[in-house]
């Protein structure tokens, strides 16, 4: 048989079931690619060969009745290898979260999604490399090194969860979870080539994801289709007692089929002006517009144009709001509760010594933001005043979804820029996240998928934003794109 990397999601697990490999040897075929593009690529910051072995083998016990004409009930994705970003607890491997500050830190718990994936029976491959602590537009930022681009190596894969997208893309795994605070699923997967969704805020548990922006973090999901991020959309999805921000809503049931293109008919889909501003790259400009295109002509869907008017606050307000979150959040790692501990002599100088060598400087610039927008007499001007405008940002939103079903945009100004680019600008690094920043305000749902590519090759992505809890929707439509189109079928040639 071929490459077993190259199979699809749905190919594999039938193959698997069917008995056309095992699920060792499935996991053996990425840990080979693994091998030999790791060294290159540096998108895992931890690998678990060994574990994901015995997994396999497990896993192979459970198929195995099945191969032999049984029809025993079997977890969903049984056999499947999946990969993990590093800042979601998976028991007995390292969570670094990308930081120094974790880096001896070994959760002795799941994160529910985790748990969840567990369940549907998947085998863990390994940790992803992120920004630290989520912090990021590049993979840049972590304490580990960079990962590269596998369509350019010189070039970044976004960030924060770079290590994801890029895995997916060089196909070191058919799957991968990430998370997105400000845009950090969708920027990756558009600068990698690949597809994936930012859940609406509360869809999915945050429990065992170590925290950025508590009221923004969203765990997600790579692969290299709609219909193949929607397989484990649907499978983490849901309300998690340990988690007080899950709604209790059902996950659709029966989840409603990608290729059930019945609900398109009376789609609108709403293209905001204010997403194709001044400096946005020419190329693409054309690629999304060409792709707002398809839907148009080719799926016969009506599209119009619809007003965000308070876009251009969302990058100043997630700024304020976001490290004003994370200042809170990474309070706990001080050297005594949390973390390692340096030497000192005073209490107050442990706190310095140890947060001052093990934060990295992206860390440090957006505590020390967050901290001053929270202080006394600065907290209304602005802290509450950010709250305020991300109620008009939401409201926004509303608006437009009272004409259309949902919204076209750019991902980001540009495709994925080299190495170093921004590395002394931190305004032009934030700017990468100018397009995605709005839907993590707002709460509301969105899907990023390839549409073409820019001059030099690299991959251009869009994205559709819902109604919140409308990612069935989302998959449908996206799904659709890409049943008469073929760039999410383009691989890096690594």
């Amino acid at each position: 048989m071929s490459d077993l990397t190259e199979l699809t999601l749905p190919q594999t697990l039938h193959a698997l079931r069917e008995g056309e490999f095992t699920s060792l040897e499935l996991t053996r075929a990425y840990l080979a690619r693994i091998e030999r593009l790791e060294p290159d690529l540096h998108a895992f910051i931890t690998l678990a060969a060994e574990q994901a072995l015995e997994q396999a083998r497990l896993a192979d016990r459970r198929l195995q009745p099945n191969r032999r004409g049984a029809k025993t009930p079997l977890p969903p994705l049984t056999g499947l290898p999946v990969a993990i970003k590093d800042v979601l607890c998976v028991q007995g491997l390292p969570c670094t979260a990308g930081s120094r500050m974790l880096e001896n830190y070994i959760p002795p718990f799941n994160a529910t999604v985790v748990e969840r994936l567990l369940a549907a029976g998947v085998i863990i491959l390994g940790k992803t490399n992120t920004d630290e602590f989520a912090m990021g537009s590049s993979t840049e930022n972590s304490a580990y090194g960079v990962t590269r681009n596998p369509w350019d190596p010189q070039r970044v894969p976004g960030g924060s969860s770079g290590g994801s997208a890029a895995a997916v893309a060089a196909r070191l795994a058919p799957v991968a979870l990430g998370t997105d605070t400000g845009g950090s699923v969708r920027q990756p997967a558009s600068f990698c080539g690949v597809t994936g969704i930012k859940p609406t805020y509360g869809r999915v548990s945050r429990y065992g994801l170590i925290a950025y922006g508590s009221s923004l973090d969203v765990v997600g999901v790579l692969g290299h289709s709609a219909a193949e991020v929607a397989m484990l959309y649907r499978l983490i999805a849901g309300h998690d007692l340990r988690d007080a921000t899950t709604l209790d809503l059902p996950v659709d049931e029966p989840f409603p089929s990608v290729s059930d293109h019945s609900s398109l008919k009376t789609l609108r889909i709403g293209v905001p002006d204010e997403y194709f501003i001044q400096g946005i790259q020419p190329a693409v400009e054309a690629a999304v517009r060409q792709a707002i295109q398809v839907f148009q002509n080719d799926l016969h869907i009506e599209v119009l144009p619809v007003s965000l008017p308070h876009t251009e606050y969302a990058l100043p307000v997630y700024y304020l709001l976001a490290p004003a979150e994370a200042s809170a959040n990474l309070a706990r790692f001080d050297g005594i509760r949390y973390g390692p501990r340096l030497p000192a002599e005073a209490l107050w100088d442990v706190y310095c010594q140890t947060r001052g060598e093990k934060f990295g400087p992206e860390v440090k610039r957006r505590i020390m933001l967050g901290t001053y927008a929270l202080s006394a007499g600065y907290y209304d001007a602005y802290y509450a005043q950010a709250q305020k405008v991300r109620t008009l940002i939401r409201r926004d939103f509303e608006r437009a979804f009272e004409q259309v079903d949902l919204i076209a945009a750019p991902i980001a100004p540009t495709t994925a820029f080299r190495i170093g680019e921004h590395g002394d600008d931190p305004l032009a690094m934030y700017l990468e996240d100018v397009f995605t920043l709005p839907a993590n305000l707002a709460g509301v749902p969105g899907l990023a998928f390839p549409v073409g590519f820019d001059p030099q090759g690299l991959p251009v992505g869009m994205q559709l934003m819902g109604r919140h809890y409308q990612e069935p929707l989302l998959f449908q439509a996206a799904h659709a794109y890409q049943q008469i189109t073929a760039w999410h079928l383009q691989s890096p040639a690594v």
